[in-house]
């Protein structure tokens, strides 16, 4: 049986597993993810971690999608992976740890997780695109993963499956496609937003470096200032930090819960096929 933990990230559901000592023997680890983070056949997940050793740090990481592909960042999983580490005594309340977007740190405050991201980069601002026969005015940034971010009136009114899955398969984006947000001003530190994921292929409840891409080009447009509050997609409400510079930002935190929702053991059951 495979021992593993379930949490939340404001709404972003992810598996955690220890594999530090490499003992997860389950051969094909892409169809592995894809199975046990399929809703109501097995435990269900946007996304899946391996919480492994490394020889710089407290920890590195390997994340994968719901869908099985390997990404480099995620925000929200970020913090959730803080906290799992600090919870089974893997690292401190204040740790670093090795993701494909580069070296995060994170503070655990009991739920509450406090992560510095990597410096955010490929800033496109002001951007027109396509779609069907209408023009969308859209900005993107790199926030370890690709963002783009396009300003909306009516959040709770809009097409966000439709058009987010038209950006994230738009030929401006390709090879790799991208992640889409759909964004509200609310006032000067508030932001709604929502998210179609790449990986995950339909809008979540929330998106941490979503979050941030949102916060930081609305900045840019003159329209908020740090700290950012966020409301997601679930109801949670994220904080980004940061400090803009002449060609782009830096000092970039996200802040918000990382929730432990059950442990467990995972039964072959719930990922052999056939």
């Amino acid at each position: 049986m495979i021992e593993f933990f379930k949490m939340s990230g404001s709404g972003n559901d992810f598996i955690l597993i220890d594999n530090r000592q490499g003992t997860l023997a389950v051969g094909n680890v892409v169809e592995f993810v894809k199975r046990v983070c399929t809703r109501k056949v097995s435990v269900g997940a946007d996304g899946l971690f391996l919480i492994e050793r490394s020889d710089r740090v407290d920890f590195r990481w390997r994340f994968y999608n719901a869908d099985g592909s390997e990404a480099a960042m995620c925000g929200n999983g970020a913090r959730c992976a803080a906290r799992f580490a600090f919870l089974l005594g893997i690292a401190g309340e204040r740790m670093s740890f090795e993701t494909g977007a580069g070296i995060i740190d994170a503070e655990v405050k009991g739920e509450i997780v406090k992560v510095r991201l990597t410096d955010p980069r490929d800033l496109v601002m002001n951007d027109q695109l396509q779609i069907k026969n209408q023009t969308l005015f859209v900005s993107s940034l790199n926030t370890g993963v690709p963002h783009v971010v396009h300003f909306v009136r009516d959040p709770d009114g809009f097409d966000v499956f439709n058009t987010g899955r038209a950006i994230r398969y738009h030929e401006h984006y390709q090879p790799a496609g991208t992640n889409a947000n759909f964004v509200t001003v609310l006032d000067s530190h508030m932001l709604r937003v929502r998210t179609y994921e790449r990986g995950v292929e339909d809008e979540t409840l929330a998106c941490g470096t979503g979050s941030v891409a949102s916060a930081l080009i609305a900045a840019r447009k003159g329209l908020v200032e740090s700290p950012v509050d966020v409301r997601v997609q679930g109801g949670e409400l994220l904080r980004i930090y940061f400090e803009m510079t002449a060609d782009g930002f830096a000092k970039v935190y996200l802040e918000g819960k990382a929730t432990v929702v059950y442990q467990g053991k995972l039964w072959d059951e719930a990922w052999k096929s056939g």
